[in-house]
C-alpha cells in the first residue's frame, strides 16, 4: 500500500519563515516529519513569479535506499532537491536530513550530504585534481586525506590521465564524472544527484553505477533525479513520481509500478500524452508520392562527375575506376617524391 501524504491544503502560504527560524507546524498536522528517515519533507512550497514550482510536496526517503525522483520537465524535481539541500529557501514547509532541519540546523545538515553540482556551478579553470582538493578541504578535511581520496576517485572514474587538465577542457561526460567525484570526496551519508549519468559513456556509466550501488549497500542513501525510466527501474529501490510540484505516487519501485512497466505507469500518472501532430511537410522526401526503394533492387542511376573531375557521360573520370588505365595514368610518377605522398596521391 502506498503511503498517504497530507494534502497541500494543510500548508498555507503564511507558513513561510525566514532562514534559520523555527518552523511552526500547522495546527492539528497529523503527519509530522519522520526524524528516522534519511530525508523527510513536509509541505514544501516554492513559486517563481506566477509559477508555482513546488506545491505542498511531502515525502519520506528511507535510510539506505536508492531513491529515484522522476517527473516531466518542469515538474519541480530540481527545485525540490535545491530546497532539500539548502541551496534554495522555500516559501513554506520543512525538510529534515537525518533528523536535522535543513534551515534551523543548516550547517550540520549540509555536512552529512553530498550534492553533485551542475557543470556551470564549478570552478572549471581548476584542474580535476585541484577541484577535488578544493571540494575536500572546503569540508575541513586534512590535505593528505583529501589528496589520497582525490587520487582514488580519479582512478575509479577513469580520470587519472586528466588529473592535471583544466576542467574546461573536459568533455561533457568527463565533467559529469568530476562533478560526481566532488560530491563524494567527504564520504557523505546522503548523496543527491541530478541526472548523474547524462552524457556519460556506457563503460564509465556502468562503473559509476557499481560504485553507487556499493555505497548504498553500506548504508548510504542515494537520491537521483532522472528521466530514464529503465535506469530507475533497474537501479532504484524506491521511486517518487512528481508532477506539477506534488507527489503523484511514492514507494518501492514495485509498489509504484503496480505490476506494469514503470514507464507505462509513469505515463498513466502524469498524463500529457497526445496523438502525434501531423506535419504534412515532414515526409522524408516522398512529397510527390514516390514509392520507397525496395531492398535488393537497383536504385536510381547516380550522375557521373564532370568538368574538373573528368569528362561526363561514359568517359572515365580523372581518378578513374580502381585498376583501370585512367586510374594508373592519374597517379603521379613513382620517382616524383616532391608531389607524391605515401598514400599515392599528389599533394
Amino acid at each position: 500500500m502506498l503511503p498517504h501524504y497530507p494534502s497541500a491544503s494543510l500548508y498555507q502560504p503564511d507558513n513561510a519563515y525566514p532562514a534559520g527560524a523555527a518552523y511552526a507546524y500547522p495546527a492539528g498536522n497529523p503527519y509530522p516529519p519522520d526524524p528516522n528517515a534519511a530525508v523527510s519533507i513536509r509541505g514544501l512550497f516554492k513559486h517563481f513569479g506566477d509559477k508555482i514550482a513546488v506545491n505542498g510536496l511531502a515525502l519520506d526517503i528511507p535510510i539506505g535506499s536508492f531513491y529515484g525522483l522522476v517527473g516531466p520537465n518542469g515538474a519541480g524535481k530540481t527545485t525540490t532537491l535545491n530546497m532539500v539541500t539548502g541551496l534554495l529557501v522555500p516559501d513554506a514547509g520543512n525538510a529534515m536530513i537525518l533528523g536535522h532541519d535543513v534551515w534551523s540546523d543548516v550547517n550540520r545538515a549540509k555536512r552529512i550530504i553530498g550534492v553533485m553540482p551542475q557543470p556551470d556551478q564549478i570552478f572549471d579553470r581548476l584542474t580535476g585534481m585541484q577541484l577535488l582538493m578544493y571540494a575536500g578541504m572546503l569540508r575541513g578535511m586534512p590535505r593528505a586525506e583529501v589528496a589520497q581520496r582525490a587520487g582514488d576517485l580519479l582512478t575509479a572514474f577513469d580520470l587519472a590521465d586528466a588529473a592535471n587538465t583544466i576542467v574546461s577542457d573536459y568533455s561533457a561526460g568527463m565533467t559529469k564524472k568530476i562533478c560526481l567525484a566532488s560530491a563524494m570526496i567527504h564520504s557523505p551519508r546522503i548523496l543527491v544527484l541530478d541526472e548523474p549519468f547524462e552524457s556519460v559513456d556506457p563503460v564509465s556509466s556502468a562503473n559509476l553505477k557499481d560504485i553507487l550501488a556499493e555505497y548504498a549497500q553500506t548504508g548510504g542513501t542515494v537520491i537521483i533525479s532522472s528521466h530514464v525510466m529503465a535506469l530507475v527501474e533497474r537501479m532504484c529501490t524506491h521511486v517518487a513520481v512528481i508532477n506539477q510540484g506534488q507527489v503523484c505516487a511514492a514507494g518501492t519501485v514495485a509498489q509504484v509500478a503496480a505490476g506494469e512497466d514503470l514507464e507505462d505507469r509513469f505515463l498513466q500518472l502524469v498524463g500529457g500524452r497526445h496523438s502525434a501532430a501531423h506535419l504534412a511537410w515532414l515526409n522524408g522526401g516522398d512529397a510527390a508520392g514516390a514509392q520507397p526503394p525496395i531492398i535488393g533492387q537497383p536504385g536510381p542511376t547516380v550522375p557521373q562527375p564532370s568538368s574538373a573531375f573528368g569528362a561526363s557521360g561514359s568517359d572515365a573520370s580523372a581518378f578513374g575506376a580502381p585498376g583501370s588505365d585512367a586510374s594508373a595514368s592519374a597517379a603521379p610518377a613513382a620517382g616524383n617524391a616532391d608531389t607524391q605522398s605515401k598514400d599515392g596521391w599528389s599533394r
